[in-house]
C-alpha cells in the first residue's frame, strides 16, 4: 500500500510513518495540501492522511474536481473535537488521534483500505474455470474475461495479477462504464497542464500508474469506440500520448478486460472494434453464472453471513433448511452479487436462531410495469412485517418514504458510488439518477458522488 502523509504534525508524524511502514506501506510526505495533489497527480496514493490543521476541504474538493480516487484520513494532535467534526464533514473517511497508537491506526488502515479477494468456490465449472486462470497468469498474454453482471470479473482479473510475476507491481482498474465518454481518455492516458478546462496542471493516467504491475479495462465494452483506436495503439505500441503532450510515453502494463457482452456479436454489429478484440483475446476466459454452479451457492451464503454478521456485530446464525433451498432454486439473475446483497439483508432482518425463509428477500422482474424500486421495497416490508413485529418504524410511513430512504441509505453506504448503489438496488443506473434529482428538487440531501464518478452524472 502506497501512503502518502499531508502535514508535520509537530513531530508525530515520523512516528505514524513508522507505524505504517511496519504494516507495509511505503510512505511519502508532503508539507501541505498542494505539495500532496502534485504528488498524487504524478504517482498516485492508495491512501491519504492529512493533519486536521491542512485544508481537509480544499484536499477533498480538489480531488473530486480532478477525479483523482483516494480514501482521505484525517489525523491531529490537537484536542478539538470540532476540528475532527469539520474533517469528516469536509469528506474525510475517519479521523486519527496523534499521538499515535500502533492499533488503532493499523485498525483504521485495515478498515479504509482492506479488500476481500478471495474467490469461493466448489462446483466442478469454477474449479475448472480457476485451474484455466491460473496457468494463464505466468504468462504476459492479454486476457478478456467474459461473463454476465456480477459474476466476479474484477475479482478474477485480481486473481491473475496476483499469481502472475508483476504480483509486487500495481494493480490498476478503470470502470470504462462509470466515466464520461469525454473523460475517459485523460483518465486513461493523462494529461498536461492546460490540455484543457479543469486541467491545473499535469496528470498521469492509468496506463503509467499501472506500468510494471496490471491495468484492469472493466467493461470495455461500453468505450466510445473512437477511443478504442487510440487504446488499441497503446496496447500494441506500449507508448501512450497523454491528452495535450508532445511527446510519447513508453508504459509497460498487462492489460486484463472485461465485458458483459458478447464481445464477437458486438463486433459484427459495428460496436466494437475487431482488430481490438483480437488484440485483447489472446486466452478468454469465460466466467460461468451463479446457477451453472449450484453447489457454491450453499457455501457462498455461508461466507457472507459470516462477512455481514461480522461486519454488524451480530451473532452469526445459520441458515434454516427451507432458507437454504430457497437460494439454490432461485435463478440469481445478478449472480454473486445479488446473492451476497440477500444475505447482507437476510443477516439483518433474520430474528429467530436461524436464518429462515421470511428473513430471504429474493428479487425478480417486477410486473406489470411497475416502478423496480417501489416493487422491491414493498417486497421488503411485506417480508419484514412477517417477522415477529420488526417494523414498528415503517408502520404509518409511505412506500415512497421508505424507497427514498433506502436509496438514500444504500447510496450513503457505498460512500456515493452510483454505479454500486444502482447494482445493491438492482435498478439502472438512469433511474437511480432520475431519483436523485427529484430528491434534490425536493429538498432532500443526496450523498456526493465517489470520487470517480462526475458530478454531472446527476
Amino acid at each position: 500500500m502506497r501512503l502518502l502523509i499531508i502535514g508535520a504534525m509537530d513531530g508525530q508524524i515520523g512516528a505514524a510513518s513508522k507505524i505504517a511502514m511496519a504494516r507495509g506501506a511505503k510512505v511519502s510526505i508532503a508539507d501541505d495540501v498542494e505539495q500532496g495533489l502534485e504528488a498524487l497527480r504524478g504517482q498516485g496514493a492508495d491512501l491519504v492522511m492529512i493533519d486536521v490543521r491542512r485544508d481537509v476541504s480544499r484536499l477533498v474538493e480538489a480531488l473530486e474536481v480532478e477525479r483523482i480516487v483516494v480514501p482521505v484520513i484525517a489525523c491531529g494532535i490537537s484536542t478539538d473535537a470540532s476540528a475532527a467534526v469539520r474533517a469528516i464533514k469536509a469528506g474525510a473517511k475517519e479521523y486519527i488521534p496523534l499521538p499515535p497508537d500502533a492499533e488503532l491506526i493499523a485498525a483504521v488502515l485495515a478498515a479504509v483500505t482492506a479488500e476481500n479477494h478471495a474467490i469461493i468456490h466448489k462446483d466442478p465449472r469454477m474449479a475448472q474455470t480457476m485451474r484455466l486462470a491460473e496457468q494463464v497468469a505466468g504468462s504476459h498474454a492479454s486476457i478478456l474475461i467474459t461473463g454476465e453482471s456480477g459474476t466476479g470479473k474484477e475479482l478474477m482479473a485480481r486473481f491473475i495479477h496476483d499469481k502472475s510475476p508483476r504480483a509486487k507491481a500495481r494493480f490498476v482498474a478503470v470502470n470504462c462504464a462509470a466515466i464520461p465518454e469525454n473523460l475517459l481518455e485523460s483518465e486513461l492516458f493523462g494529461h498536461e497542464k492546460g490540455a484543457f478546462t479543469g486541467a491545473v496542471a499535469r496528470r498521469i493516467g492509468k496506463f503509467e500508474e499501472a506500468s510494471g504491475g496490471t491495468l484492469l479495462l472493466d467493461e470495455i465494452s461500453e468505450m466510445d469506440i473512437r477511443l478504442q483506436a487510440k487504446l488499441l495503439r497503446a496496447i500494441q505500441e506500449k507508448e501512450i500520448d497523454r491528452v495535450g503532450g508532445s511527446q510519447p510515453v513508453k508504459v509497460d502494463c498487462r492489460i486484463v478486460a472485461t465485458s458483459n457482452r458478447n464481445l464477437e456479436d458486438y463486433v459484427r454489429q459495428g460496436g466494437f472494434r475487431e482488430d481490438l478484440f483480437y488484440r485483447l483475446n489472446v486466452v478468454n476466459l469465460g466466467l460461468p453464472s451463479l446457477r451453472e454452479r449450484p453447489l457454491d451457492i450453499p457455501i457462498l451464503s455461508d461466507f457472507f453471513i459470516k462477512k455481514y454478521s461480522e461486519t454488524n456485530a451480530i451473532a452469526i446464525r445459520p441458515l434454516s433448511p427451507e432458507a437454504r433451498q430457497m437460494l439454490i432454486k432461485h435463478s440469481w439473475r445478478g449472480n454473486v452479487r445479488e446473492l451476497e446483497n440477500t444475505m447482507h439483508r437476510a443477516v439483518l432482518l433474520a430474528s429467530g436462531a436461524t436464518i429462515g425463509p421470511e428473513a430471504i428477500i429474493l428479487t425478480g422482474a417486477p410486473l406489470g410495469g411497475h416502478d423496480p424500486v417501489v416493487s422491491q421495497v414493498t417486497h421488503a416490508a411485506a417480508a419484514v412485517m412477517s417477522g415477529a413485529g420488526a417494523t414498528q418504524g415503517l408502520v404509518g410511513r409511505t412506500v415512497a418514504d421508505v424507497e427514498r430512504d433506502l436509496i438514500i441509505d444504500t447510496l450513503s453506504h457505498c460512500l456515493g458510488n452510483r454505479t454500486h448503489a444502482a447494482t445493491i438496488l438492482g435498478i439502472s443506473i438512469r433511474t437511480l439518477r432520475n431519483k436523485l434529482k427529484q430528491y434534490s428538487e425536493e429538498g432532500v440531501s443526496v450523498p456526493p458522488p465517489a470520487g470517480g464518478e462526475e458530478r454531472a452524472s446527476l
